[in-house]
Formats: C-alpha cells, structure tokens, sequence
C-alpha cells in the first residue's frame, strides 16, 4: 500500500448477519451474510464510483476476517490490514431483524472483544495516511474501544500535520456508549470516563474532541440536537456547528440521507436534493451519501455537485438489500440527470 491513494477510511467492519425478508430472527431457516461498517461501505461506495480509495482496520486471521478482505477487495478497495490470531480476536458482528422493532428494524450488536477494539497506531501501515488525498472516519469507530478511539484520534493528528484533509461522519450509535466495552484482554474499555455521566454526555465528549481534527463534518439533525445540543433549523445548526469547531464544511442531513441536505462550506450555504423514494434496505443510505458526497470533492467538484451525487448514490443504495452502494457511475450519472427521481 505504499501507492498514492484518494480517500483512506478507518474503522471496522462487522459481519451482519440477517433473515431473508419477511422471516424473523427466531425461526428464519437461514441468514443472509453481508460486510458492513460505515468506513468500509464509505470505501466500497467510493471506489465503485472511480476513487482510489484503501481501508484501514485489524481483523482475525479466521475464515470470517479473510471474508471480510475478500468482500471489500472485490469492490476495488485496497486494504490495509493488521491480522491477530484468531484466538486473539473476532469479527464483530450484528445481528439484524428486519420488520422488528418500530422503525423496521432491531439490531442486536455483538462486537465487544473484537480484533478491532484492541488497535493500535503501531498496527497501522506507514506512511499510507501521508500519502493520500483524504481520511474518514466515524463516531462508530470513536465508540468502539478506548483504543481505537485513541488511534483514531492518532490517525487523523498524523494527517493532519501531512496536511491532509479530514472528515468525520457522526453516525451516533447509542448502544456502543450506553454499554460496558471490553477489549480482548478483558480490560474495561470504559476506563477514563466519567461513570456516573450518560452514554451520550461521554460520546459528545469524545466527538468534540474529534472535531478538533478534521475538516469536514457529516452529521443528522436528529444527531446535531441530540448529542451536540444544537438548536435550530438547518441552515442555523450548519452555521453553529461550523463556527463553534472552525470547520471548513459542514454537512447536515435532515431527516435521512435522501432526504435533502445542507452544507456550508467557506461561508456559503448550499442546498441539496431530495428525492421522494421508497427504500427496500435504508441501513447504508447514510454511508453511500458520504461516498458520492466524497468522491466528487476529490474529483474536484463543487460543493452543490457533492450534494447532489452523494443523494444519487444514497437513492441508488437504498434499493437493494445489504446496506452496500453496490452501484457504478453511469447509474449515478443517470439518476443525476433524472430530473424527475432528483429535484431541488
């Protein structure tokens, strides 16, 4: 991986696990197996839309971490992986119940011990943050251990100082902050954290001290009130959140990824799409929208464009099962040019 690479993303993927549609956990016969996590899908959107795009992570030496490899490398995503033994760790994984719960959906998070919560920066390759273009990754990650959230915070310092533009997708979770973490050693990953505060008080901690270091910020207006208590509509919380962290862009979905956006970035207030569609699968709706928004930027393209092909890519995602942006880029250019599936 010594190559020069557009985006690198850095987080873990889990191996999600759900019945076909229209069974439930309990009795489903069989599961469907899919590679997911919100820098990976990042990853994979991007790269199918022309980006040189690698992802960092550590994984078991098992038949599942080779099986995540081998997902994410048959998208074209470059890996840049640190292997335990498998007795030393394991995949994360989740298991979802689709038509449970009162959004559609109920997940079952298992992921505590995994490889991944015991990365280091020692893990990861040299030199490969330096040498791209830009870095992303999430608040999953920052929740996932002490350690990880320490090599995150590593990794985007390192790229940083190499002048290397950075992002940060919120993506709050409130079952990894409300829960005791334990790495693979056993040692408690709540370790340093104020007790007797709330999950979410510790999390909001932990993103301002993230949003130190990046300069671009991907967030929901459900997120922005809820963790970053910031009021407002959306064109007042983009303004507050940009001005109370001195970032260049930020970008604010309001209801979901397809939804319509805002962003400001430079001072300019930008309005993206929507487009009034049904999902069959919205779980990565929200990392497709980072990946079209991403690959644009890098591209050179405008902030309105990146608005504009990140919903295309969320749009196109949310219609097939495994929460993936399983898409190309003449797809997205074709829906970009539907006027009647994407209007301002």
């Amino acid at each position: 991986m010594g190559a020069v690479t557009d985006l690198v993303t850095f987080g873990e993927a889990t191996v999600r696990l759900s019945p076909p549609r229209g069974d439930r956990l309990e009795t489903a016969p069989a599961l469907d197996v899919r590679v997911s996590g919100p820098e990976s899908n990042a990853a994979v959107g991007a790269a199918r839309l022309g980006v040189d795009a690698a992802w960092l992570s550590k994984l078991p030496d098992s038949a599942l971490g080779r099986r995540v490899i081998a997902a994410l490398r048959s998208h074209g995503v470059r890996t840049g992986v640190a292997w335990t033994d498998a007795a030393a760790g394991r995949v994360g994984t989740i298991y979802e119940d689709r038509g449970a719960g009162a959004h559609g959906t109920a997940a079952i998070d298992d992921r505590a011990g995994s490889a991944f919560t015991t990365v280091t920066p020692a893990d990861l390759p040299n030199g490969v943050v330096e040498s791209t273009d830009r870095v992303h990754t999430t608040g999953v990650t920052l929740g996932a251990s002490d350690r990880a959230r320490s090599t995150a915070l590593d990794l985007l310092e390192t790229a940083g100082e190499a002048g290397v533009r950075r992002s940060l997708a919120l993506r709050h979770r409130d079952r990894l902050w409300d829960a005791d973490r334990t790495d693979s050693t056993g040692r408690d990953g709540s370790a340093g954290r104020d007790e007797s505060s709330s999950g979410t008080d510790s999390a909001a901690r932990v993103y301002r001290e993230a949003l130190e270091h990046v300069e671009t910020l991907f967030v929901s207006r459900g997120e922005a009130r809820s963790v970053l208590s910031c009021e407002g509509d959306a064109v007042e919380i983009v303004h507050s959140l940009r001005t109370e962290f001195d970032l260049e862009t930020v970008v604010l979905t309001r209801d979901g990824a397809t939804t319509g956006a805002v962003a400001i970035d430079a001072g300019a207030v930008h309005e993206g799409p929507a487009a009034d569609t049904p999902h069959r699968d919205p779980t990565g709706t929200d990392d497709a929208f980072v990946a079209g928004f991403l690959a644009e930027r890098i591209a050179d393209g405008s902030v309105p464009d990146a608005l504009e092909r990140g919903t295309a890519t969320a749009v196109l995602t949310g219609r097939i099962d495994g929460g993936t942006a399983i898409i190309t880029r003449k797809e997205v250019n074709g829906l970009i040019a539907d006027p009647d599936a994407l209007e301002r």
